[in-house]
């Protein structure tokens, strides 16, 4: 037997026997199942340290481990976390929180022998400058963007000083950067600290075997109640495994090996849903399906500093908007799991949406359109080429076949998902299918995609568009405290940016959760967090 195969062997074991709680009984060992959670991450997870919790898959286990100043619940209101309270002085740009004096860390070596001591102000003032150090290299730097101090008041005051004002900045807080750790354990982990996490959240780190197990325990000491003041969270342990494509997590998922699966992926779509969207009979008494609107715009790109006369021209950029049909689109690629992207880019279930004129399907429009572009160009054949990756290809041969119906000739470029970020950012590719998803509940985090400043590579603005009314709406909203006045100007500047084109809006994502019906107490939000503190399971024989 190799040392690698031994390691797994003997990483198994220890997990069966931390899951087992000693016990040799079979009978004892399914009794207990129902206190551990169990999911598959089948994109790895690269780090348990929350400077680097950049996407999801690190976002859901550090969500687990870590808490900060505030919280979102799943209607994405703001709710108090370690912070109790807060005030926010408008004039001075000023933010006073005030912490929980019964939060500790998790217990750990760094603190002395299975020891722990009490989170205070001065340890944010840490996290929060940790980020923006370049030892670290935090790819959440950017959330520090406007942030001139972060100053312990005492123990149990922070306040936040910030260089202008920022309206989402309080939303923000609840990213996963903004979490609490100990300088103890970041001093003695040093880069180590990614796989030797000390927070303070739900479950504490136990054991991971990269790629095969990770596993977190209970925290006895966890601050939060329910609302009948019993202590969370309920479960014993979160196991989470590392099968590393979504057929298999399937398989397991019905085999009642993990507990959920979020997605809706080709290889199973078919199998457990309808093509209206509804469970297939056979899983209707074992599986519950939980669906929300979710905050990912997905769409195509147009680069707007190319040469090529397509990417140039109003009239085609719109003839391609209005040249597919969306709800078809919808209906028959992702069984209905989608919102069809036809009032703009601002996606539904954030303030600032609204029903403005987008582009429905209109194909004589769209040939309109393309005769205009003929007239004005001398080109009597459009030809465009779309960069994608493979997950998307079956979407992208959709809209080619359906442009090419109304004279626009379109060739696929299909290239690994990192390939295709990176001749993004780079403005290598013409045309480009991405996605947004929201970093936090603000349209702001949309709108950003299309202010002149964000240019990349220094922010967001991939199509490099520009238009002097909506940078002009741009900067004032950030001046605007009250999310009612400021959405009448996001709508306006969703407004903007859609006659203008720089993208082809596709669909408003869904989050999709299958769970088993053992399952209790796992919500469904808009950004698809995963929080597991308020999950219940019954036992099988239940």
């Amino acid at each position: 037997m190799s040392s690698r195969l031994y390691s797994i062997v003997g990483t198994m074991v220890v997990v069966a026997f931390i899951l087992s709680c000693s016990s040799c009984s079979k009978d004892k060992n399914e009794d207990r199942d129902h206190l551990v959670f169990r999911y598959n991450e089948h994109s790895n997870i690269s780090s348990l340290d929350p400077a680097f919790a950049r996407d999801q898959r690190n976002i859901w286990a550090t969500n687990q481990l870590f808490n900060g100043l505030v919280q979102l619940d799943d209607s994405l209101k703001i709710k108090p976390d370690i912070a109790t309270s807060w005030e926010i002085v408008d004039s001075t740009c000023t933010y006073y929180f005030t912490l929980r004096d019964d939060v500790y860390f998790h217990r750990n070596k760094v603190f002395g022998k299975d020891s722990t001591r009490k989170v205070t102000a001065q340890d944010f003032e840490y996290s929060f400058n940790r980020l923006v150090d370049p030892k670290v290299a935090s790819p959440g730097s950017w959330v520090m963007s406007n942030v001139a101090l972060v100053k312990a008041e005492n123990d149990s005051v922070l306040k936040i000083l910030m260089k202008n004002p920022f309206p989402p900045f309080l939303g923000m807080l609840g990213m996963r950067y903004f979490s609490v750790v100990p300088k103890e354990a970041v001093d003695v982990y040093g880069n180590e600290f990614r796989r030797n996490p000390v927070g303070t959240g739900p479950f504490q780190f136990k054991l991971w075997e990269e790629n095969v197990k990770l596993v977190f325990r209970k925290n006895d000491h966890y601050f939060e109640t329910d609302a009948q003041g019993n202590q969370l969270p309920y479960l014993e342990a979160v196991a989470i495994t590392f099968l590393p494509d979504k057929q298999s997590e399937f398989l397991q998922f019905t085999q009642g090996k993990i507990d959920f699966i979020s997605g809706l992926d080709n290889s199973y779509k078919d199998e457990i849903i309808t093509t209206t969207g509804q469970l297939q009979p056979s899983y209707e008494n074992s599986v519950t399906l939980s669906t929300s609107p979710y905050l990912n715009t997905e769409y195509l790109g147009f680069f707007m500093n190319t040469e090529s006369q397509e990417i140039q021209s109003l009239h085609l950029r719109q003839a391609i908007n209005y040249g597919f049909d969306r709800n078809k689109m919808i209906k028959y690629l992702r069984n209905g799991m989608g919102i069809p992207a036809v009032n703009g880019v601002i996606p539904k279930g954030l303030p600032g949406f609204n029903a403005i004129e987008g582009y429905e399907y209109n194909p004589d429009k769209a040939r309109e359109l393309i005769a205009h572009y003929t007239s004005e160009t001398g080109d009597p054949q459009p030809e465009i080429t779309i960069g994608t990756n493979s997950q998307y290809l079956d979407i992208c041969e959709y809209i080619q076949r359906e442009l090419e119906k109304i004279g626009i000739s379109v060739a696929i470029d299909v290239m690994p998902p990192s390939t295709l970020r990176q001749m993004k950012s780079g403005g290598e590719l013409p045309i480009f299918r991405a996605s947004w998803i929201a970093d936090y509940p603000d349209a702001e985090n949309y709108l950003s995609l299309f202010y002149s400043e964000n240019f990349t590579p220094n922010g967001p603005n991939y199509t490099h568009y520009k238009n002097k009314t909506f940078d002009s709406l741009y900067v004032a909203a950030q001046k605007i405290s009250t999310i009612d006045d400021r959405k009448e100007l996001y709508t306006k500047m969703d407004s903007i940016v859609t006659a203008d084109a720089p993208v082809v809006p596709l669909f408003y994502d869904m989050a999709v959760r299958f769970v088993s019906k053992k399952v209790s107490g796992l919500g469904i939000n808009p950004q698809n967090f995963l929080v597991l503190k308020r999950v219940k399971k019954k036992r099988s024989r239940d």
